[in-house]
């Protein structure tokens, strides 16, 4: 059974959440503070339900401390706050999801079941050139013509591994959208260039073409 870790300080909102989560199978231990929520990342769940404000360790703290961690564990942040600022910043620090404060369960279920789904079948050999990089499937980084390494994310994995499996073909970001976050993903489509402009960050020279009004091919070398 796969074990949630949910981090908010609001109980009755906690004890609902924690009650639909149960109910749907999931393991759930919840925390009403991030400093008992730090306390727990060395036991390594399944995935992170992190509400941002939160006393003792804010989400922004203990996404980082968690992605340290381990950099593939799954994280769905939670904010009542702005939520186009709280969404980016999430994103940006490697968050996989985003809900914004109130929103239904059910979306929360939805969302959690996209992102738990069975890893994909790694395809081809496990090492790739992009660019002047490696993309190392087993380990699951990118190495650089520095050998530096560098840790990818659950969804910038995914979204690369896409793009690799259908090299030399434009593909709409629809098509994106619908393989890497799923078909059940109810958020915005700027989602795709959040995580484009990640993977551009790490990967400077990634070959990867824009197709005007339809969406993306990485070329081939």
């Amino acid at each position: 059974m796969k074990r949630i870790f949910l981090v908010e300080d609001e109980k009755n909102l906690r004890d609902l959440l924690v009650s639909y989560l149960v109910n749907e199978g999931y393991v759930v231990t919840a925390f009403g503070d991030g400093i008992s929520a730090k306390e727990a990342i060395s036991c390594n769940p399944d995935l992170w339900v992190l509400d941002i404000m939160v006393p003792g360790m804010n989400g922004y703290a203990l996404i980082k401390e968690i992605k340290n961690h381990n950099q593939e564990t799954p994280v769905i942040f939670m904010s009542a706050r702005s939520a186009e600022l709280d969404r980016v910043i999430g994103l940006e620090m490697g968050s996989e999801d985003y809900l914004p404060k109130p929103f239904l369960p059910r979306e929360l279920i939805l969302r959690i079941d996209r992102l738990l789904k069975t890893a994909r079948t790694v395809k081809n050999k496990s090492e790739i050139f992009i660019g002047s990089s490696v993309f190392d499937r087993q380990r699951r980084i990118i190495i650089t013509d520095e050998n530096e390494e560098i840790s990818l994310t659950v969804k910038e994995y995914d979204f690369l591994e896409f793009l690799i499996n259908n090299r030399g073909k434009a593909i709409e970001r629809n098509e994106i959208i619908d393989n890497v976050w799923g078909i059940n993903y109810f958020g915005s489509e700027r989602v795709v260039d959040d995580t484009l402009r990640r993977l551009r960050k790490k990967i400077p020279d990634l070959p990867l073409e824009t197709v005007y009004g339809y969406g993306y091919i990485l070329k081939e070398d």
